[in-house]
């Protein structure tokens, strides 16, 4: 017996209904934890001065969240196939926020790297899950890679604007009160999870069928490739980032300016996500990773000499390259991941890319220490020339 057309047609604005809050609880999700994430960048200089810390220990607070965050990822992918998505992500996010309520209370370093760790093992919960729970809703009736780049792309928005939000509040508050705001802005964000994400879409069952119905190539070789060309961009993003107060610093810039410059740089990469998105589907993964690698590396030469304004006029674009290339190769997981294991080649590809970017900063901050941060910038500019003959494995197993 045929579906009356009003029951497909119900049936039809229930599913696009699904779809609409998965991605709007996974990109809320993304915008809250990235921006709490780059935060970071912002008060590090701060808490340099607070504490007397080196550079090396500058990096090590960093790596402390990063690291955490990478290292919980393939647990974290676990746990939600046994408690459900929806459990993770509103449990890691309120995580995060109270983590960010410690480090508000921080009167010295020990507590401070406790609360980043906390923060870090919140943050772990955020990206296989949420990621997952868009490629599940989109997969049927949907386009997957549009969907994964306004993910993507909610990402930077929260990069943006919490980072550049709170440069501004360091004006006429202190870092502590701060700090405390955001804390308290991840608790809300939690319950607004708990709202958003449809209730079917967070649990084990529904995670175990959608695990089995991904598909992929299973090329091993060819994921492999994206991993090290992830771990490398990852490597000298955070790097980058992670010293760029201090670039700034250097060059004149004060607390509002280095602010109002990450903002800069995190609307560049937002909008880079988008564009290098189309510009993949023009010309394809690999010369899309030439170009914006390329450019890149030129553009960190280029900071390092050039003086304040100029750097600032120039972020926009860095942070288009920058961040554009993740994006790209963030959409081949689902390509390259074998059937039934794409949210395992997730977390894989978030683990190394993020791990990379919580060593980073420490090895590069001792090399700061040693042979002055231009050394260690320039450094950064050439290793990621590296990632080019990776992108053409990558494409080979595509094609393949």
């Amino acid at each position: 017996m045929a579906t009356p057309p009003s029951i497909a047609l119900a049936a039809d604005d229930a599913a696009k209904s699904r779809r609409r809050r998965s991605l709007f609880a996974a990109s809320t999700a993304h915008a809250v934890h990235d921006g709490l994430t780059d935060l970071i960048y912002v008060l590090l200089p701060i808490w340099q001065a607070q504490f007397a810390i080196s550079y090396a220990m500058i990096g090590l607070l960093r790596a402390s969240y990063s690291g955490v965050l990478a290292g919980f990822q393939l647990l974290a992918s676990r746990l939600a196939r046994r408690w459900g998505r929806e459990r993770m992500l509103i449990g890691g996010t309120a995580l995060a926020g109270v983590a960010y309520l410690i480090a508000g209370q921080a009167g010295g370093l020990a507590t401070l790297l406790v609360a980043l760790m906390l923060g870090g093992l919140g943050a772990s919960t955020q990206h296989p899950p949420a990621s997952s729970l868009v490629t599940d809703a989109y997969e049927h009736g949907g386009n997957v890679k549009e969907a994964l780049s306004q993910y993507n792309f909610a990402g930077d928005i929260g990069k943006t604007l919490i980072p550049g939000a709170i440069g501004l509040l360091l004006v006429v508050v202190s870092w502590q009160t701060s700090v405390t705001l955001i804390g308290l802005l991840g608790l809300a964000a939690a319950l607004l999870l708990w709202w958003l994400i449809p209730s079917s879409a967070g649990t084990p069952a529904h995670a175990e069928r959608a695990l089995k119905a991904g598909s992929g190539n299973g090329s091993v070789s060819g994921l492999r490739a994206l991993l090290a060309t992830g771990t490398l961009d990852s490597t000298v993003r955070m790097g980058f980032l992670t010293f760029l107060p201090f670039l700034l610093k250097s060059k004149g810039a004060g607390t509002a300016g280095i602010g109002i410059a990450l903002s800069l740089l995190f609307v560049g990469g937002a909008f880079g996500k988008l564009f290098c998105g189309y510009l993949g589907a023009r010309i394809g993964m690999m010369k899309t990773v030439w170009v914006t690698e390329s450019l890149t590396s030129l553009l960190i030469v280029s900071a390092v000499w050039l003086p304040l304004s100029g750097v600032m006029i120039m972020l926009p674009l860095m942070g288009l390259a920058l961040n554009g290339t993740s994006s790209v190769l963030y959409g081949v997981v689902p390509e390259l991941a074998a059937p039934g294991k794409r949210e395992h080649a997730f977390a894989l590809f978030y683990t190394g890319t993020i791990g990379a970017g919580a060593l980073s900063p420490v090895l590069f901050g001792r090399l700061s220490d040693v042979m002055g941060m231009p050394v260690a910038l320039e450094s950064l500019a050439v290793i990621l020339l590296l990632t080019l003959p990776l992108s053409w494995r990558v494409q080979k197993a595509l094609s393949g």
